[in-house]
């Protein structure tokens, strides 16, 4: 009987600061970042060329930071940073599982990590390397949900996997409303129409104006991501086809 091929070729994956924490109130908890390597080197480990955007919430935001009277920018670079600091406990992590890394920013460190330079990201892919893009976009005022846009089409990723904590895309937050029904699919209009909380404006409107599909899933269910990758029915999708939003 003849193997299952994965879905992708290419993907990127989208992973919070956030969800580095685990059960921990800041910083990385070592546990969770090694089960996502593990998740991670596992597909990786069927031919899936693997590229991660990381945030760096589970630090500091530089939204709520200049909220908080640190200055925008300032605040930003220090966010940027801290995508830094998380590529390189997830580059650990997923070495350790047996995967070659590469830690890729775009912002400068060369000491410990290679600048972004597209065609030796790609090159990095096609030799069998993870790469963790960190540093956002390297601009201030641009969430790491944009970067990971801007990412996956630079590289010619096939599609934006959006790891959350919940199942996928629902028509109201399910916390407060037992009753919201989730979408097995939707359409980007409909995504920025409602204002439903996938990925911020600028991020969606990129995969729209590029027709780059965003499949958002629960990363805390063992096993989800590789079932994404074989292309199995899991979470909502996000692609210009389904604007007839469909939900159960």
């Amino acid at each position: 009987m003849e193997t299952p091929k994965p879905a992708y070729h290419r993907i990127l994956l989208k992973l919070s600061g956030e969800a580095l924490m685990g059960q921990q109130g800041f910083g990385v908890d070592p546990e969770t970042a090694a089960r996502m390597a593990g998740e991670i080197h596992e597909v990786h480990d069927m031919g899936v060329q693997t590229a991660v955007v990381v945030g760096g919430g589970n630090f500091i935001r530089g939204v709520a930071a200049s909220e908080r009277g640190i200055d925008r920018v300032v605040g930003d670079n220090m966010g940027m940073l801290a995508t830094v600091i998380n590529a390189l406990a997830l580059q650990n992590a997923i070495e350790k599982c047996g995967s070659p890394t590469r830690v890729v920013t775009a912002i400068e460190v060369r000491e410990i990590a290679e600048p972004f330079i597209r065609r030796r990201v790609i090159r990095h892919l096609e030799k069998g390397r993870v790469v963790i893009l960190a540093g956002g976009t390297g601009n201030p005022y641009f969430s790491t949900d944009t970067a990971a846009a801007l990412r996956a089409m630079e590289i010619k990723a096939e599609v934006i996997l959006k790891a959350t904590k919940v199942d996928g895309i629902y028509e109201a937050d399910p916390k407060k409303d037992a009753g919201a029904k989730m979408f097995d699919h939707i359409g980007y209009l409909d995504v920025l129409s409602r204002r439903l909380e996938v990925m911020d404006t600028t991020a969606i409107s990129l995969c729209m104006n590029n027709n780059l599909p965003i499949v958002v899933f629960n990363l805390n269910v063992f096993g989800n991501l590789k079932r994404v990758v074989m292309g199995e029915k899991v979470g909502s999708t996000v692609s210009r086809a389904a604007s007839g939003s469909g939900s159960r």
